[in-house]
């Protein structure tokens, strides 16, 4: 990876944390009880959710502009930890071995493509 391309990689790292936060944000907001419809749409939880999905896909647009389209989803990839985490860490979901097994192949997969192993 060159050196023009590492702040690409990184915005798209972002892009996908920012996206992950977001998803995050809207579980949250789901869980809670709402006295119409338009509230449960148009509370500030969900609005900053969308918001930052805008984000995450404008970050992810200027990213293809240096990052080749072969690494992208290798990157998104990433999201997947970032939920998991999240998962274990706010919702206090169990993370059992076949999900565990799942993360350490996609981690491996995201080592494999890195470093050409």
């Amino acid at each position: 990876m060159s050196k023009t391309m590492l702040p690409y990689v990184l915005l798209a790292l972002g892009g996908v944390l920012i996206s992950s936060i977001s998803q995050v944000m809207l579980k949250k907001s789901a869980g809670k009880q709402y006295e119409s419809l338009l509230a449960e749409y148009l509370n500030p939880l969900v609005f900053f959710a969308y918001v930052l999905f805008v984000a995450a896909t404008l970050a992810s647009t200027i990213a293809y502009k240096e990052v080749p389209l072969s690494m992208g989803p290798i990157l998104d990839a990433t999201g997947y930890i970032y939920v998991t985490l999240f998962g274990v860490t706010i919702f206090h979901e169990r993370l059992d071995r076949r999900k565990l097994l799942a993360l350490c192949i996609i981690i491996l997969g995201i080592v494999v493509y890195a470093f050409g192993v």
